[in-house]
């Protein structure tokens, strides 16, 4: 019987520190950890909040719907750690005595608390119970910075897309902008523009880095989003330096690299795949009479553009390769509303009860289902694959005249 009670003392003492090694990793290390712990439990509300939205009716209402999610999910978290040292300790005052069963809970729960309901009857009880309040308040401390700190940044962040979006449109189209900043007259100057998003860039890679759930923070309008706006921006900077005729700028450069790397940067640390090292002939997603509508549009409307359209071109795509993966699956994993160049594809966003609602697509999206499926081979898997390739070829034909690069 001790064997037991040893094994039971571990095994709490165990979720105890998987449990606080969790809330630390999450909230205090300045990095991208992945925690297993909170990874799961984000991708299980993620999943309910996507079934609930898939009922929506709207664009609109599901985003309201999926608005919820982050800060759901985060003021849940900190239940979810107290559970977790709750469970551990009430194992661990059950192995030195304490009974019966709904007697442990009690004591684990007045003791994390800290509001004294039921007293520790034994030396031993209050040698777990005061370290277990002190756990407890910490928590509560973790909360009490966590949120504040998620929502300065999350106001930082939409400070500078909200005024990129006034300029732009919503949502925000590089024809729109591009035409606005030559009708005042600042298209050839526009180095601490392309300066101020540059460490933009560099800063929001940092955030989204260190906290993971702030990309899931939607933007206070339904129409905008962190995301396509920072797609706009470089493809706005691709489009000048490629296309229209103004004198060269560096600053242009140091936006666009600071851009690419700093979403090449956010997909992997959400399990995201993609080619690191394209080759600048290699296809994107934007259809060449897309490129070219655009081209025409500025025209007509006195924008000076350059000569060799086709140099433009291949020119815009070789900055383009960098972060057209990147950005279109972050698009895809918010669940960013439309925006041209930026998540123009992701049908499940935009078309009536198109959401991932299938089970299978929907574990298959997440990180720790690949995990657990890696390895198994058979006809199962091919199935999946020759669907996923039917749904956007379907997709693909509802886009008139594309071009076979896409």
């Amino acid at each position: 019987m001790f064997i037991v009670y040893l094994l039971f003392f571990f095994m709490g003492v165990s979720l105890v520190l998987i449990t606080i090694f969790s809330a630390i990793r999450t909230v205090v290390v300045p990095r991208g950890e992945r925690v297993v712990l909170t990874r799961v439990f984000f991708s299980f509300v993620r999943w309910c909040f996507l079934v609930a939205a898939s009922y929506t009716k709207d664009y609109k209402a599901r985003d309201i719907v999926l608005a919820r999610y982050a800060p759901t999910t985060l003021i849940l978290l900190p239940v979810l750690w107290a559970t977790g040292v709750l469970l551990g300790f009430a194992s661990m005052f059950w192995s030195i005595g304490a009974r019966p069963i709904p007697h442990t809970f009690e004591l684990s729960g007045s003791s994390l608390t800290t509001l004294g309901f039921h007293a520790a009857d034994t030396h031993w009880e209050l040698a777990l119970a005061l370290p277990e309040g002190l756990i407890g308040m910490g928590l509560v401390a973790l909360l009490i910075s966590y949120l504040p700190s998620i929502y300065n940044l999350f106001r930082e962040r939409e400070t500078m897309c909200t005024g990129w979006n006034i300029r732009a449109g919503s949502p925000p189209t590089v024809a729109v902008v591009v035409n606005r900043f030559h009708q005042v007259g600042i298209l050839s100057d526009m180095e601490d523009t392309w300066h101020e998003w540059e460490k933009w860039f560099v800063s929001n890679e940092e955030v989204h880095l260190s906290y993971p759930a702030l990309a899931f923070f939607r933007s206070p309008t339904p129409e905008q989003s962190w995301i396509t706006t920072a797609g706009n921006v470089l493809d706005t900077a691709a489009f000048i330096e490629t296309s229209v005729d103004v004198p060269h700028s560096p600053n242009s450069h140091l936006c666009l690299q600071a851009g690419y790397v700093a979403l090449g940067n956010i997909a992997e640390n959400y399990d995201i795949s993609f080619d690191k090292n394209p080759s600048t002939d290699d296809p994107i997603s934007i259809p060449r009479h897309e490129f070219d509508e655009v081209w025409d549009e500025l025209a007509t409307k006195g924008v000076p553009m350059m000569e060799d359209r086709e140099k433009a071109w291949r020119e815009f795509s070789g900055w383009r390769v960098n972060y057209d993966v990147p950005l279109r699956m972050i698009c895809q994993l918010v669940l960013a509303p439309y925006a041209q160049w930026s998540s123009d594809y992701v049908e499940e966003v935009h078309g009536r009860r198109q959401m991932p609602f299938n089970v299978k697509k929907l574990f298959a999206s997440q990180w720790w289902y690949r995990i657990s499926r890696k390895g198994d081979k058979g006809d199962e898997g091919e199935t999946d694959d020759k669907d996923d390739k039917d749904d956007g070829a379907e997709s693909r034909q509802k886009k008139p005249s594309e071009d076979a690069s896409v």
